[in-house]
């Protein structure tokens, strides 16, 4: 028997089969007639939340009663979507966007299959896109169709039931100095803005946009502390100051004591940006860092010649090995989850072999080799942060 509802509710009633319908008058037809949708599910809530979901989209200007093609239906979510994003994400998005359209633009969205988005996912790397690209455009992908499932669009949704790409190569691990290349880099790096800025971020693990964006202020008069508030966000190819990565990335860095010099000296300057070149008040572009970086490396051709970044990959590994625990790194390089830092681990050989050695002593079997030492690992010397 259907239920009685107040005005704009509609009629609630049990199918014979056992699921719940509920009619809700959307409007008239151009005779006068009235007209009426129905929303279907297994229990009374799904089926209120699914009139709630179609009453907040209409709300918004999203016409439920028509059938959207991706493009149509892919542009009104990413016009909802934007305002949660940063603008150097829009960027990212819009790019990831593209793609997708490429494929399934005139598409209606309910004749969009999993097949469909499997047979994406494989010509894209067929085409020689990363697996990360590949995730992107999955993820997008997903949320998109989530959309249209939660406004009653779609049955469901298609990426669910989509296989994931799997990877078939070794991971890659991430670029970083040894010991003994941090220690020619501290003793041979110039002393002028360029080999200030590579001590530090060896010694702090700072993102490039991060030291971009620094001003005198965010340093301690004594170059004990470095104050991250803000970051360089790229914007159609131009750098810009913004918001730091993630709320994590908002943080208070210790300075090692030996580099402390060098914190002062690059706060020593009258202008407002620490990386100010050419225009006046403007920080430098990243791009015009990563140049500097690389000539400053090719002259110490006892290192090899890795990317700015691979200073904050450098400091994850070296503090690790001094015994720093996983959570205290977190907090001094802003990683938002702890499996990040784990990420950006690297174990050196000679560690590896360290603990190899240590374990033959441990458990000595009659068979040992040379009572030789083992090796020492030379280190940089941290501030005790644990």
């Amino acid at each position: 028997m259907a239920k009685r509802r107040a005005n704009g509710d509609g009629h609630l009633r049990q199918r014979p089969n056992g699921t719940w319908e509920l009619c809700l008058m959307i409007g008239f037809h151009d005779d006068g007639r009235r007209k009426y949708k129905s929303f279907y599910g297994k229990t009374q809530k799904e089926v209120k939340d699914k009139a709630k979901a179609y009453q907040s989209a209409k709300a918004e200007g999203i016409e439920m009663d028509v059938v959207y093609t991706f493009e149509e239906w892919a542009d009104m979510w990413f016009e909802s979507h934007k305002d949660n994003i940063m603008p150097t994400t829009q960027e990212n998005y819009k790019y990831t966007l593209r793609t997708l359209k490429s494929f399934f633009g005139r598409r209606k969205i309910r004749d969009i299959k999993p097949f469909d988005i499997e047979m994406m996912l494989k010509k894209l790397r067929h085409d020689g896109r990363s697996l990360h690209y590949l995730a992107q455009c999955r993820g997008m992908m997903y949320q998109i169709m989530h959309k249209a499932e939660a406004n009653d669009l779609i049955r469901k949704n298609p990426v669910r039931f989509a296989e994931k790409m799997r990877n078939r190569e070794p991971i890659k691990r991430k670029d970083a100095f040894t010991t003994e290349q941090v220690s020619i880099l501290m003793e041979k790096l110039p002393e002028d803005r360029m080999g200030l800025s590579i001590r530090l971020m060896l010694g702090t693990g700072m993102r490039t946009q991060e030291i971009l964006a620094l001003e005198p202020r965010h340093i301690e008069p004594d170059g004990s502390v470095i104050r991250i508030e803000q970051a360089i966000n790229m914007y159609k190819g131009t750098g810009v100051v913004g918001t730091p990565k993630s709320r994590d990335s908002y943080r208070s860095i210790p300075v090692p004591e030996s580099l402390r010099y060098c914190a002062i000296a690059l706060r020593n300057t009258d202008k407002k940006f620490i990386w100010e070149v050419r225009k006046k008040d403007c920080p430098c572009n990243p791009t015009h860092f990563r140049d500097q970086f690389k000539k400053t490396l090719q002259a110490i051709p006892e290192v090899p010649l890795l990317t700015p970044h691979s200073c904050r990959h450098t400091y994850v590994s070296q503090i690790q090995a001094l015994g720093v625990d996983l959570a205290t790194i977190q907090s001094i390089v802003g990683h938002a989850d702890i499996s990040m830092t784990q990420h950006y681990l690297h174990v050196q050989e000679s560690i590896r072999q360290d603990a190899i050695d240590r374990f033959s002593k441990a458990f000595p079997t009659g068979h040992s080799g040379s009572d030789d030492p083992p090796p020492v690992c030379k280190v940089l010397k941290f501030p005790n942060v644990g």
